[in-house]
């Protein structure tokens, strides 16, 4: 474009002539001939290429020579002798710049109106950007890498960073589907009505723990359980390979967040949710066996437990993850001594891990209780933990003035010798003191 305007600042401009219909260039003569056209005190200069004229006003619409002689003579006085630049010779190029201005925007305002929904009806993407639902809409899919922060000192993800992303799964799926209210998981109806979801039962099945840097894929869905349960189902796998991970079960109920008492399902609110239920059998077969009551003749108690402001959640209880972290604090002392084993203690949080977990949640728990932790052991191979044997635990969560939390069973296996940080510390060899 530059290149263009240069050349015509130094080209002849061709001007019709309105009595013989002929082009005359500027500073012919109004014959034809060769003199030189009254300019009103504006000297032809010689240009650069010898006897080419330059363009007195290039911004000026084509005018024939007589008018042009005619308004110069009657503006002469009024004209000044401007410097000549080379900005002030250039062609008039608004007229372009508009319309390559309007065809851009007429092409931008087409662009941001697209419809960008998928087009395939078994996918629907997340207007979050935090995940996607599949298989017809009715199944939540979402990405977590495990960063440093979530593993222990063996580097695979902990139980807690696992349930964590069991629960932030189940609120994005209800928050994709367009069902989140003012609560936290709850329903526009259940919001009128002032109930929100709380979880009786949950079953966990370990395969496998994730290890830093690996991404998990995590797919959740709801399915009835009974007239007025919820089941959740969730199916953790490695993103890269598909490997499955971990399993997950829970059982749902309502609460009136006013009364703290359980409620029914209301119709209404059967009507919002009822369209997401899966036809299916949970992922992780409901374990029957009852969870016995512990006292204080159990293996290990810890009191004085007291939750802190972070532990709470929206609904002003205790959210259920944090329960999870005080049964394995007292689950498992690093210095165990039990039956054969008096002799030799063995640090069984170093050598085992945890497998499968079953939790029954009996009442909530609120920012200024007070809870005693009891946890006893059991299981065929209790004698044999130093040897790498499988055992149990059976869990209390419970007030201080004796009113059940959470009852629980926790199962333990070896860990993976490649996992087993303990032992590979104690292979480190020490750099004695220098002396």
């Amino acid at each position: 474009m530059v290149a263009t305007a240069a050349t015509a600042s130094f080209l002849p401009v061709p001007l019709p002539d309105a009595g013989k219909g002929k082009p005359k260039k500027l500073g012919g003569g109004g014959g034809g001939g060769g003199g030189s056209v009254n300019l009103g005190g504006l000297k032809q200069k010689q240009g650069l290429c010898g006897g080419l004229q330059v363009k007195a006003n290039a911004q000026a619409p084509p005018k024939t020579v007589e008018k042009v002689e005619n308004d110069l003579s009657s503006s002469s006085s009024s004209i000044s002798h401007a410097p000549r630049t080379f900005i002030n010779q250039l062609p008039d190029w608004s007229m372009l710049l508009a319309a390559i201005t309007t065809v851009f925007l007429a092409a931008e305002k087409q662009w941001m109106m697209l419809d960008w929904k998928p087009r395939r009806p078994d996918m629907l993407i997340d207007p979050f950007g935090i995940g996607k639902i599949v298989q017809d809409g009715l199944v939540f899919r979402q990405n977590f890498p495990i960063r440093s922060y979530e593993i222990g000192a063996d580097k695979t993800a902990s139980i807690e960073t696992l349930m964590n992303h069991l629960q932030e799964t189940a609120l994005n799926h209800v928050k994709t589907a367009g069902l989140l209210g003012d609560g936290f998981g709850s329903t526009p109806e259940m919001c009128k009505k002032n109930l929100i979801w709380v979880v009786t039962k949950m079953q966990v099945v370990v395969d496998k723990y994730p290890t830093w840097g690996d991404v998990v894929q995590v797919d959740t869905w709801v399915s009835a359980s009974g007239k007025n349960g919820m089941c959740r189902d969730w199916l953790v796998r490695d993103a890269k390979s598909g490997e499955i991970l971990t399993r997950a079960s829970s059982v749902w109920v309502m609460m009136n967040k006013v009364t703290r008492r359980l409620s029914k399902i209301p119709e209404e609110v059967r009507a919002e949710i009822s369209s997401y239920f899966v036809d299916s059998a949970p992922v992780v077969p409901e374990d029957n066996r009852k969870l016995t009551k512990l006292d204080d003749s159990a293996n290990f108690i810890r009191t004085g437990l007291s939750p802190r402001w972070n532990d709470l959640d929206v609904n002003q209880h205790v959210n259920n993850v944090k329960y999870v972290g005080w049964i394995l604090e007292n689950a498992l002392p690093k210095e165990f001594c039990f039956g054969q084993l008096q002799s030799a203690p063995q640090p069984l949080l170093e050598s085992h891990e945890l497998c499968a977990m079953t939790l029954e949640y009996r009442r909530e728990c609120g920012r200024n209780s007070v809870l005693d932790s009891l946890s006893d052991l059991s299981g065929a191979d209790v004698g044999n933990l130093a040897d790498g044997g499988f055992f149990e635990c059976k869990h209390l969560l419970r007030l201080d003035d004796g009113a059940e939390i959470v009852r629980g069973r926790t199962q333990w296996r070896p860990k993976p010798l490649s996992s087993n940080f303990g032992h590979v510390l104690s292979q480190v060899p020490v750099p004695a003191e220098s002396t």
